[in-house]
């Protein structure tokens, strides 16, 4: 039995990855619906609004849920929000077990599996918890931490420079690095840069050729969209010609968001507006704009996770205020000597004081190392 289970479980773990980077701020959610062996139903989460997984699985299986089994990759909601509960939904379908992979740690939607036991469903979780968790890690920290989840990217070279010390940085690690970099894009609902990137390399941020490998769980690459291109900019110093500005590379519409210092430049203000950005003032902390109330306004907006491509003093700065949830970096087979490195503005006198990671990727993308680390805690 447990073998069946864990496969209908991973079954339902790899359909809620048709939805990655389409779901925020709700979690990815996959369930199939399974009786004597044989699967009668399966959906996934598409988006936020639209229904969930176990909606669309029972949805195919009909009448012939009852007495069914069904695996939910994360445990199925107890309340009214968009949509009516799922719990309720397994309920009036008949369904005689549901086995899921994690609880949900948001506490307004919780308690599902508890009304179903309530009502004679036999009930089970913690079954690839390890998975599920992983998977949906963004809605994971929001719930924790209750700021979005941030992920810091970087390219370096083995003496760890992220740029030359004119700013260059085309290009530090090799191509096939650049595409697994870009399904961080994919994944996360927001890129967040520096108006120093902005100037220094006037960047798209779009989601053009995208290799998913850190997604072991994803058979099929979802559709694929940009993500909300989010400039933090004090004094409203973004050129109203930047690429970032332009259609993306499906000709969507780019989404843009400068975050400004309260009092910056009116004119400067209205320049980017005309471009169709969208311009907010946020309070200011040692000069710029807070890092904490930029990444609650984006919370606030939908937007529960960001990655993180902006320079060295950006990364700074986020480091140093222990906003950084984990890190993915692209060690390039290269020596630069003098040139600009990882994290600006942090300043440790001591060796036994610097920051452990824990790894948890080793793996070599052509002649580059790509490494996916969490800071320790």
């Amino acid at each position: 039995m447990r073998a069946l289970d864990e496969r209908f479980l991973r079954r339902a773990l790899q359909l809620a990855e048709r939805a990655r980077g389409h779901t925020h701020p709700n979690p990815l959610v996959g369930a199939v619906l399974v009786k004597e062996g044989r699967i009668l139903g399966e959906g996934y989460h598409p988006k936020a609004g639209e229904p969930h997984a176990e909606v669309f699985a029972l949805r195919v299986a009909g009448e012939a849920a009852r007495g069914a089994t069904a695996y939910v990759s994360l445990e199925p909601c107890n309340h009214f929000g968009r949509t009516p509960p799922c719990s309720l939904a397994l309920l009036e379908a008949g369904v005689a077990r549901v086995v899921v992979a994690a609880r949900d740690p948001n506490p307004l939607a919780q308690g599902g599996l508890e009304r179903l036991k309530a009502t004679g469903v036999a009930v089970e979780a913690g079954l690839l918890e390890a998975e599920a968790r992983a998977q949906n890690e963004v809605f994971f920290t929001v719930q924790r931490k209750g700021l979005p989840f941030v992920l810091l990217k970087a390219a370096l070279t083995l003496d760890g420079k992220v740029a030359a010390p004119s700013g260059d940085a085309r290009w530090v690690s090799a191509e096939e690095s650049r595409r697994v970099a870009q399904a961080y894009r994919q994944w996360l609902p927001a890129v967040m840069v520096g108006v120093g990137t902005v100037l220094q390399d006037d960047p798209a941020l779009t989601v053009r050729e995208p290799d998913f490998r850190p997604f072991p769980l994803m058979l099929e690459p979802p559709p694929l969209r940009d993500p909300v291109k989010v400039v933090l900019d004090t004094e409203a110093k973004t050129p109203p010609t930047a690429r970032l500005f332009q259609p993306g590379p499906r000709g969507e519409a780019a989404r843009v968001l400068v975050l400004v210092g309260r009092g910056a430049p009116k004119e400067r203000i209205k320049a980017l507006e005309a471009a169709s950005a969208r311009v907010v003032e946020l309070p200011r902390e040692g000069g710029r704009v807070s890092l904490e109330a930029a990444l609650a306004f984006l919370l606030e907006e939908g937007l529960d996770g960001v990655l993180l491509e902006g320079g060295p003093r950006l990364a700074g700065a986020f480091w140093e205020q222990g906003l950084v949830d984990k890190l993915a970096l692209f060690l390039a087979p290269k020596l630069l000597g003098e040139g600009r490195g990882l994290l600006e503005g942090v300043a440790l006198e001591r060796m036994a004081e610097a920051k452990r990671l824990r790894l948890v990727r080793r793996e070599w993308l052509g002649d580059d190392l790509w490494l996916e680390a969490y800071p320790e805690v």
